[in-house]
């Protein structure tokens, strides 16, 4: 139980290709209008829920908000990551997609989750974000960060990959691999589980690395604590190598390039209910326990 919470301001941020979420922006409106309180919504929206926008300036929002409202999938939470940058701006996200393992609340649980932030019922999960640089030569030329992963693939028509891995400045190995996954405890259930990875409770600060498809089976994923540096780097001259960030932001890769992650200052603050825990969320969305 938290101290109680005043809301003046909230954003919403509305999944892509999720039109019936804009009904919902219009009924969140009317709650928030009946409470005194200023609802934001992203500018593509907001002339048609009648509602002022948010700021963002280079793709962050650029001004404080109390509350962030997420409507989608976790894809649409990953991007709402990016989008509160630096702030401290906490997220409730309510489930349109699938799986919705950020997206933890319900959509009829919306506004009595609502009403619980304001009475101080609720509980906030401190998730850990990668800083994934890219260095090429002395110079790092690109900066993001991740919530679930960052993950270096060949393309469609290459061959496999040979990366050399470092830990702390300490040589790790040599993989040949389709790729890598380097994830977050968040993230050790999206992508890197589907490739073998662990589950990773996300109280734990640790890093996951997690070839894809290795050539040699010996070459298993490794569990590295959370303050290490992660550097990767690839010798071959003709390797047509991608960088992609939480499935979303994809940068080309160059011979000799390095990436080099650790775990960022910003961490991302996310709303949970007070009756469901880690582990019913993991019973539920991997079905366990069922016959």
């Amino acid at each position: 139980m938290s101290p109680s919470w005043e809301l003046n301001r909230i954003g919403v941020v509305v999944g892509p290709q999720k039109p019936e979420a804009v009904g919902v922006v219009r009924d969140l409106r009317t709650w928030c209008a009946e409470r005194d309180i200023e609802l934001l919504a992203p500018t593509e929206i907001s002339d048609e829920v009648s509602c002022p926008h948010y700021s963002v300036t280079n793709g962050q929002l650029s001004e404080d908000l109390d509350l962030m409202v997420v409507l989608g999938g976790d894809g649409t939470m990953l991007g709402a990551a990016r989008l509160i940058g630096e702030r401290h701006t906490p997220v409730l996200g309510v489930n349109f997609g699938w799986l919705g393992y950020l997206t933890e609340f319900t959509l009829p649980e919306l506004f009595s989750a609502l009403e619980g932030v304001r009475a101080g019922r609720f509980q906030i999960d401190r998730r850990m974000l990668l800083d994934v640089g890219l260095r090429r030569g002395e110079e790092t030329i690109v900066l993001h960060r991740a919530l679930n992963d960052a993950v270096i693939t060949k393309a469609a028509a290459a061959r496999m990959l040979e990366f050399e891995c470092r830990i702390d400045d300490y040589f790790v190995n040599r993989f040949r691999a389709d790729g890598v996954i380097v994830a977050t405890p968040t993230g050790s259930t999206a992508y890197s589980l589907s490739a073998g990875g662990p589950i990773v409770h996300p109280s734990l600060s640790a890093i996951v690395l997690t070839p894809i498809c290795p050539h040699m089976l010996s070459n298993r994923p490794v569990l590295v604590p959370g303050d290490s540096v992660v550097e990767i780097s690839f010798k071959r001259e003709s390797e047509e190598i991608c960088l992609t960030i939480d499935g979303q932001l994809v940068v080309p890769l160059k011979p000799r390039d390095q990436v080099v992650l650790l775990r960022s200052q910003v961490v991302f603050r996310m709303l949970r209910p007070l009756n469901r825990d880690y582990f019913e969320v993991l019973r539920t969305k991997l079905k366990w326990g069922t016959m």
